[in-house]
């Protein structure tokens, strides 16, 4: 009977000291509440409680991921998507974060939801999938401003992945596939063009000097004969073969 009653001494003393001393680490600290009044932030390290009257809650003040599931979108030009984000935020301020809001990981998750299908509603779909960077400085910008009566910092917003409809994705590839014709077909004619205009040239100055014609038609004869077993015609000038056919006439 004794055993019993200093093993249930133990087991009271230990749930005594456990309600007393607090150990918070590096990252951690503890908002006070004595009565239900805040009283205090403390920690890191060794503190200490009074039992039956004060009350610890545990803040980690590290950097912390919120990953904003995908949100239905209409875009301004009335494309209907799905948008979802990565949301990284920290308590600066554990008083606020306690005493301010209810539950300040679910609310900043609610609010960057409300935000992200906001923000994204005000941009047409070009403007979605060409300016990321101002849509996650907007949203940033909105969410830091409306946590900050919280405590609460949000450092990055990232938008991850925009998700179209299969009709609008093979629309915008048979869009990409003609803008791509389109290019081809214009390098191609800005060639034929330039060519043309060097042959202009060419045939110009080629006319200003018959010897040089003449060269030029003979470096062409050697090329050609290069090139293997050839049959070439050379054209002979009328003015050649005129006096036989004036001969044969008579």
């Amino acid at each position: 009977m004794g055993f019993m009653s200093f093993g249930l001494i133990g087991i009271f003393a230990l749930i005594l000291l456990s309600s007393i001393i607090k150990i918070l680490a590096e990252w951690e600290r503890g908002v006070v509440l004595r009565f239900g009044r805040f009283v205090g932030v403390r920690g890191p390290g060794l503190i200490f409680l009074i039992p039956g009257v004060e009350r610890m809650v545990r803040i980690d003040t590290r950097t912390i991921t919120m990953d904003i599931q995908p949100q239905d979108v209409i875009s301004k030009d009335n494309v209907t998507l799905k948008v979802n984000a990565i949301v990284y935020f920290r308590v600066m301020d554990p008083e606020l974060a306690i005493t301010q809001v209810e539950d300040f990981f679910f609310a900043t998750s609610k609010l960057a939801q409300t935000t992200l299908r906001s923000v994204v509603g005000t941009f047409d779909l070009d403007s979605l999938l060409g300016n990321r960077d101002q849509i996650n400085h907007s949203v940033q910008s909105i969410l830091d401003k409306a946590t900050e009566p919280w405590g609460i910092k949000i450092s990055v917003v990232e938008v991850k992945d925009i998700d179209l409809p299969k009709e609008m994705q093979r629309a915008m590839a048979k869009e990409a596939e003609a803008e791509r014709e389109r290019r081809a077909k214009v390098i191609s004619a800005e060639g034929e063009f330039q060519r043309s205009e060097m042959l202009m040239k060419a045939s110009n100055k080629l006319a200003e000097s018959p010897s040089a014609l003449q060269l030029a038609y003979l470096q062409a004869l050697k090329e050609v004969s290069n090139e293997g077993k050839t049959t070439i015609v050379l054209p002979i000038p009328i003015d050649i073969v005129k006096p036989f056919l004036e001969l044969d006439k008579k």
